[in-house]
């Protein structure tokens, strides 16, 4: 059987397309990574599932018979979940290039410039936080240094998009007209919604902790990792793109509680521009950032409400209404992507209307991100998780009085000044004494 669908895989041949161009194709199509992403995609989804339940209920054993020994065990599970979520993001990504590939759909002007986004992202963080085990100097350099390189990355990334979209492989890969693409409206909710987050991300982050250290960059590293390998693990895939996974969003969800929304929208931004490599459904600049960063980004915002007073004792309610204002932001950006990008496709699903069109088809969306919030107010009802995270929600105490510096102290006086001085320079105990030796 293995050698069967090898020879399948490896075996091509020689076809002429419409323009009477040759090109090569499989022969059998889609039967080695059809099978390989469908299977090993649902072996790993209740993997996920399994593992799960073991971890919370070993850790539910744990908290009551050894509350002792519950904060290493959950270093030792989230290690674990994360090694777990590197190698179901590395297995699953390398199947989505060789499906891509023998599907004859790898847009190297867009898949290339992505590929070298994602490698400047690892590679980035992971450089950063060596440095940062040497000194706060070197930690900085490396930072700014990545982080120059990371918009780079992005701004090569934007031009190759522009070009693809304007040589018209991009209408045509995506089965629309480019005529009827509007890009005005593009353009215009991109910048509105930008702007949005933007306001929101300042005027409510303005008691987040200033600045990355290794810590924050370490966590933002896992929450990333950890959501990217959920999103593989998809119930439902839309036709032109979008799906329904199993909680991806909420690593990224919780990372914004724990350290801020300026944080978290960095940290989705990131995750968006990601996610152009994993399903990359790409027909304009402006789309693009409308269906990724911009869209992830408002996700970012789910700790928007962790500071609120009203919600001290229920943080699971101040994560369920910043959930839903980061959702609401994330199909604002499917929307305005479906009307003004993808409308055209509106009638080939029956529909008269593109606004009609695209509110049905982006409420996925509401499908997807309730699993997140179902499973994210059962995690925040936990007192142990909450624990962990008021540790990193508390506002920076001030400096301790050893490191401030004492006031100056005037030198005490030598014995020769002490006895060239009047009696009435002297302290009142010394004047006294002086006094009756006089007498």
């Amino acid at each position: 059987m293995f050698l069967n669908l090898l020879s399948a895989y490896s075996g091509t041949q020689t076809a002429v397309d419409a323009n009477g161009e040759e090109y090569t194709q499989y022969i059998y199509n889609d039967i080695w990574t059809a099978f390989a992403k469908g299977g090993l995609g649902s072996v790993l989804l209740w993997m996920v599932v399994a593992f799960a339940v073991i971890l919370l209920a070993v850790g539910i054993f744990i908290r009551f018979k050894r509350s002792d020994f519950l904060r290493t065990y959950v270093k030792y599970a989230v290690t674990f979940a994360t090694g777990f979520a590197v190698v179901i993001l590395v297995v699953m990504l390398a199947l989505e290039f060789f499906d891509m590939n023998e599907s004859g759909s790898v847009f190297e002007l867009v898949l290339i410039p992505s590929a070298v986004l994602f490698g400047v992202t690892i590679l980035g963080i992971a450089a950063a936080y060596v440095c940062s085990l040497y000194s706060k100097k070197a930690f900085k350099i490396a930072l700014w240094s990545v982080l120059g390189v990371f918009a780079a990355a992005v701004i090569a990334l934007l031009v190759c998009i522009s070009l693809y979209y304007s040589s018209g492989d991009a209408a045509e890969n995506n089965e629309v007209d480019p005529a009827l693409v509007n890009d005005l409206g593009l353009y215009l909710a991109m910048a509105g919604l930008i702007v949005a987050i933007a306001l929101l991300t300042f005027f409510l982050g303005r008691k987040d902790k200033k600045g990355f250290d290794s810590r924050t960059i370490s966590y933002a590293a896992v929450c990333i990792a950890m959501s990217f390998a959920l999103s593989y693990l998809a119930l439902v895939h839309m036709p032109y793109g979008g799906s329904v996974t199993v909680a991806s969003l909420l690593p990224l969800m919780i990372y914004s509680y724990m350290f801020g929304v300026r944080k978290g929208v960095f940290a989705g931004a990131v995750y968006g521009l990601l996610q152009v490599i994993q399903d990359p459904w790409i027909l304009h600049p402006a789309q693009l950032l409308l269906d990724y960063p911009i869209a992830f980004a408002g996700i970012g915002l789910a700790g928007m409400f962790r500071n609120v007073p009203a919600f001290k004792k229920t943080p699971q309610v101040a994560f369920l209404l910043g959930a839903l204002v980061g959702s609401a932001f994330r199909y604002l950006a499917h929307l305005f992507s479906g009307v003004f990008a993808f409308g055209q496709l509106a009638g080939k699903y029956g529909f008269n209307s593109d606004w009609l069109y695209s509110l049905t088809y982006n409420a996925y969306v509401f499908v997807d991100i309730a699993i997140s919030i179902v499973v994210g107010v059962i995690v925040f009802s936990s007192r142990s998780f909450m624990a962990v995270v008021e540790r990193y929600n508390r506002p920076a105490k001030p400096a301790p009085a050893a490191q401030q510096p004492a006031p100056e102290e005037a030198p005490l006086p030598d014995a020769a000044q002490l006895s060239a001085e009047p009696a009435h320079a002297l302290p009142d105990a010394a004047a006294n004494a002086e006094t009756k030796r006089n007498e």
